[in-house]
């Protein structure tokens, strides 16, 4: 006999070698592993939202944005693209505009919210909403109260010197301009195309032509 016949191996005994060698490496599934998941943990946290102290029980993985329109039943914040990409639930946290899909509920106790119920009524409306108005500053609606919220803080923001990528001079407080306006409100979207009425409207406010 060649003595090179015993140095061979056939197809099938490799096959069954390699499955076997498989079969020894395969983790046993533990009882941890297979047992039921746990039930989420909750937190009680209060919030001051639109003047009213609001104590809330929540799965500490709730947003600010579904607490808003879940537990307290404030569905003009709208939820758009759900990731902080389109700013249709941007609402006010202690002055300043916050996109609330991407916030934890958690992360604000005794935090001072305003949405757009908070801003104005129909009766009495704040500034911005009758500026948004008049200059035609929406189609349907469904972003509006975003942008008005985010507009209302990118105001107070120019108020307080805060510079933005449009701003020439960093040390000079921004002027109120169609860039800056344009460059701050960037990260709310309008799918209707209302952009040009909604600079007019916030410079409206703002009390110069952009």
């Amino acid at each position: 006999m060649n003595p090179l016949d015993d140095l061979a191996l056939r197809r099938r005994d490799l096959l069954l070698a390699g499955a076997a060698s498989a079969a020894t490496t395969v983790p046993a599934v533990s009882e941890a592993q297979t047992a039921a998941p746990e039930t989420p943990a909750t937190a009680r946290v209060t919030l001051q939202v639109n003047g009213i102290s609001r104590t809330l029980e929540v799965d500490t993985r709730t947003t600010l944005l579904d607490a808003l329109r879940e537990n307290l039943h404030l569905t003009g914040t709208k939820k758009g693209c759900d990731q902080g990409q389109c700013g249709a639930c941007t609402v006010l946290v202690d002055g300043r505009r916050t996109v609330s899909c991407l916030s934890l509920a958690v992360m604000h106790p005794g935090a001072k919210v305003t949405t757009i119920e908070g801003l104005g009524t129909p009766q009495r409306l704040h500034p911005m909403q009758a500026a948004f108005i008049r200059q035609d500053g929406y189609q349907c609606g469904y972003c509006t109260p975003g942008q008005i919220c985010s507009a209302v803080g990118v105001l107070d923001e120019m108020r307080r010197g805060v510079p933005s990528h449009a701003t020439a001079d960093l040390n000079a407080r921004p002027l109120l301009s169609a860039a800056e306006l344009r460059e701050r409100m960037s990260g709310n979207l309008c799918r209707c195309g209302a952009y040009a009425n909604i600079v007019d409207a916030i410079s409206e406010v703002g009390g110069v032509k952009a």
